[in-house]
């Protein structure tokens, strides 16, 4: 049986009949109050039992074709999957919507089942989604029936109910303007074989189907032979999308398909940018590798011979010392000190290693650096990642660098009179990632950045702090100083060979790593600040040691 309305649901019916002419659908009460099968069609379907039939067949509900604007209705869901509850072979499916992560500037991106938390800032979308999850989970908590949600991003078709599908199916496309998100779309087919690999299986539970690569949303709109004319995110109404739907037009709500391809052994066969050039009849385009969070190495190189050159080569002069104790390959964790109010010196070590050794670190951020427009793209393009414990694995699994400020954003915004003091780093959650995974720990030190934007004073401002998500309002210079900043890499501390992946978990020992490292990181930033013979000029390295 299968049960959807709109356009790609019927699509998908025609995929499905297509690999297994075996499924049926059950229509419901005519002139002849019996059951009825004929081969699968097209449109909707109503379940009715006759007293005494059990069904005993293969379900598939396509939810996101039953509401209204992408929306599930759960008056359906319940009405059309109630009665297979009893049934006591019938396997259920119920095609949901990854719709149900809220996309915030706190989503870390590449969300796995585990990590789904409710909705935090009210959208109305994601809460509808996760109602139903949680309504049809009560349901078939006790039921005869196995029930399986998969969780599915955009099916992206012309004339599709889904915010992404409506931005891309007219001529004219209104994203919203300083935003540029990295978007999964899946095709028909992939979906198709999603469905059966679950069936075949006999997969229960939460999954979620992913297609291969994301596109970004500029790309899609490009792909799909549209005009973009991005508008203020005031203009809410503007191309027909309400408040919360346009937020999934600003922030990313992509989705790990890793849980169904260990299950099923599922594996989709189309990217996101395939899929576009399938659906929506374009001629395929030469895209280049997509990264999943977004970084763009090549923008990195365009900016590292131009701006950032600049920068640190001579507004802020950067003298290094100990560019030899980072690794010229496999992964590891940078530890910093963060100073100054703004990321600049996070993105002059991108700039350093990148030039020097080819190697691009991916920063966690604190989610201010990801909520304005503008600021969201080029974070994203640089590396940056919401900071969560996934995101960091992600790096460290494929052997790259992950560059943490333990201290968090309130190191960033202390007090100029404090600012070369070291108290703790952090929860030490990243002597946990560097154990599990046997990363080397880089321990870094920047002195002059606190200068570049010295903050004087504070304001703690309520309404501001929930706008900005900064924890104060700070008191300082507009524009950054040309103060001359000094960094110093440390010698790593290695994890492999020396503690078992076991060791992340066990307290004292993740206490006496990040109390070496932090008292290793406050002798040398206490040393460039005695040693330094100005602010503004001057080194803080002994010759020969730059």
């Amino acid at each position: 049986m299968i049960v959807g309305g709109d356009v790609a649901s019927q699509r998908l019916a025609r995929e499905l009949v297509a690999r297994d002419d075996r499924v049926w659908r059950l229509r419901g009460p005519g002139a002849d109050p019996s059951w009825s099968q004929e081969p699968v069609g097209v449109g909707t379907a109503s379940v009715w039992l006759p007293p005494g039939v059990t069904p005993q067949t293969d379900v598939v509900y396509l939810a996101a074709g039953r509401g209204h604007r992408g929306r599930p209705d759960l008056a359906d869901a319940r009405r059309e999957l109630e009665p297979w509850t009893s049934a006591t072979e019938a396997r259920v499916v119920v095609v949901a919507s990854a719709a149900v992560h809220e996309p915030t500037s706190h989503s870390p991106g590449m969300i796995s089942e585990a990590e789904w938390a409710a909705p935090r800032e009210g959208n109305e979308v994601a809460t509808a989604w996760a109602r139903l999850e949680e309504e049809l989970g009560a349901l078939f908590a006790n039921a005869d029936a196995s029930l399986a949600i998969l969780r599915v991003p955009t099916v992206a078709v012309p004339g599709g109910n889904d915010p992404v599908s409506r931005l891309l199916t007219g001529a004219l496309a209104f994203p919203s303007a300083g935003f540029d998100p990295p978007l999964q779309l899946l095709d028909v087919a992939d979906l198709a074989a999603a469905i059966e690999a679950v069936l075949s299986r006999g997969a229960v539970g939460v999954l979620q189907a992913a297609p291969r690569r994301v596109l970004s949303l500029r790309q899609a709109i490009r792909a799909a032979g549209g005009r973009r004319v991005a508008v203020p995110f005031a203009a809410r109404l503007l191309g027909g999308f309400d408040p919360d739907e346009r937020q999934y037009l600003r922030h990313p709500w992509t989705v790990s398909g890793r849980r169904l391809a260990e299950v099923t052994g599922f594996e989709p066969r189309f990217t996101s940018a395939e899929t576009l050039e399938r659906q929506f009849g374009r001629e395929p385009s030469p895209w280049p590798e997509p990264d999943p969070y977004g970084q763009d190495r090549r923008y990195i190189d365009r900016l590292g011979a131009t701006w950032f050159r600049f920068l640190h080569d001579v507004y802020w002069r950067v003298e290094v010392r100990g560019l030899e104790h980072v690794p010229r390959r496999g992964g590891a964790v940078l530890v910093g000190t963060h100073r100054g109010f703004q990321p600049w010196d996070g993105v002059m070590v991108l700039q350093l290693l990148a030039r020097e050794l080819g190697r691009y670190p991916r920063f966690l951020l604190h989610p201010t650096l990801v909520k304005f427009p503008v600021l969201t793209p080029y974070m994203m393009k640089l590396g940056g990642m919401v900071a969560s414990r996934a995101n960091a694995d992600w790096v460290l699994e494929r052997d790259e660098l992950l560059g943490v400020y333990p201290e968090g954003v309130r190191g960033a915004f202390a007090l100029y009179r404090d600012a070369y003091r070291i108290d703790r780093l952090g929860r030490a959650e990243w002597v946990r990632m560097a154990l599990a995974h046997g990363a080397p720990i880089v321990p870094f030190v920047t002195v002059g950045s606190a200068e570049s934007f010295p903050i004087l004073g504070r304001i703690d401002c309520d309404a501001w702090k929930r706008y900005s998500l900064w924890p104060f309002i700070p008191l300082t210079t507009p524009l950054p100083l040309p103060s001359k900043w000094h960094t110093e890499f440390l010698e790593p501390l290695p994890m492999a060979g020396r503690y078992p992946p076991e060791a992340a978990d066990d307290p004292e020992v993740v206490t006496a790593i990040h109390d070496e490292v932090r008292d290793r990181m406050r002798r040398s930033m206490e040393g460039m600040v005695r040693r330094r013979r100005a602010i503004f000029f001057g080194g803080a390295f002994e010759r020969g040691e730059r």
